[in-house]
């Protein structure tokens, strides 16, 4: 078989349908740039699950009083609440921390929005006991025995806020796959037309090619790259795309909270770049290869 044959054809048979070739992969460019928007959102979800995995705590906040007054935890009610806490046999361990320490920590966390810590005063930051369970999934309990107690304002579960933040990326996660799948369902259709197209224009020289003794396979193979080859392109053009969302996009939707979140990195792109490309070869030769076989007689 020679190469540059086959080459030449697959070249020709671009050129030919050079419309229905930017269609075919733009429209593979946008299903895969999907795919990848939500492969990376799957990561960015799987890094702040094990990041938070075993940090999950529930926060007992105090009330204005006790964090104005008893920066140390001295006095009644705090002193009887943070012994009963340690007491708790669902409890494994107990921090306290007074205003000051949780605005110290507000402005670790907010580093890189200098503004918001501009805005922020120690004050309006409630002392608190970060609670760690024996059963973090189990939150609960802690709420039903510590809310309304003494010196207690409110019972945070943390995984809460965690799951909820989880949950609406889930969501964007499911919207891209849903894009993604409604793309790709129009560029298979796309491909198979092209294939059929590129088949019919050159029906005289393939037949000629048969009747000297060319097999099926070689006669096919030209269509067959044709369709590899577009999906390599929108594949490249795909990822090209991810990176200008995750620059333009994602970067600016986290902010300040990649010290809170896990983040998105150019590692995790890198990460999930060659699954476009093996999806896009994958779904350009299969139906290339179904399409030849079912509707192209050559």
């Amino acid at each position: 078989m020679r190469a540059s044959f086959v080459l030449s054809e697959v070249l020709t048979g671009l050129r030919r349908n050079v419309t229905m070739t930017i269609a075919m992969i733009l429209t593979t460019a946008i299903s895969l740039a999907m795919l990848g928007g939500g492969l990376l959102f799957v990561r960015l979800i799987d890094k702040s699950q094990a990041l938070y995995q075993d940090k999950l705590e529930v926060s007992v906040y105090l009330v204005n009083d006790v964090s104005a007054n008893d920066k140390s935890c001295a006095n009644d009610p705090c002193r009887t609440l943070r012994s009963d806490l340690e007491k708790d046999p669902a409890i494994e361990t107990v921090t306290f921390e007074n205003r000051d320490q949780a605005f110290e920590r507000f402005k670790r966390i907010f580093e890189a929005q200098p503004e918001l810590v501009k805005l922020a005063r120690p004050e309006a930051l409630p002392a608190s006991f970060h609670v760690k369970l024996f059963r973090p999934d189990r939150p609960d309990v802690i709420q039903q025995t510590y809310n309304g107690k003494p010196g207690v304002d409110n019972v945070i579960d943390q995984g809460q806020f965690l799951r909820d933040i989880f949950g609406k990326f889930n969501l964007v996660r499911n919207l891209a796959f849903a894009i993604a799948l409604v793309m790709a369902v129009a560029a298979l259709l796309l491909i198979a037309n092209t294939v059929q197209v590129s088949a019919f224009t050159r029906r005289t020289e393939v037949g000629i090619m048969r009747l000297v003794g060319a097999t099926r396979w070689y006669t096919q193979l030209p269509f067959l790259l044709e369709a590899v080859v577009t999906g390599v392109v929108g594949a490249i053009l795909a990822v090209v795309m991810v990176v200008m969302f995750k620059g333009l996009f994602l970067d600016d939707l986290l902010g300040g909270l990649t010290n809170v979140l896990g983040g998105v990195t150019t590692l995790d792109i890198l990460l999930v770049s060659p699954w476009l490309l093996l999806t896009a070869i994958g779904i350009s030769a299969v139906t290339g290869y179904v399409t030849l076989r079912l509707y192209v007689r050559t």
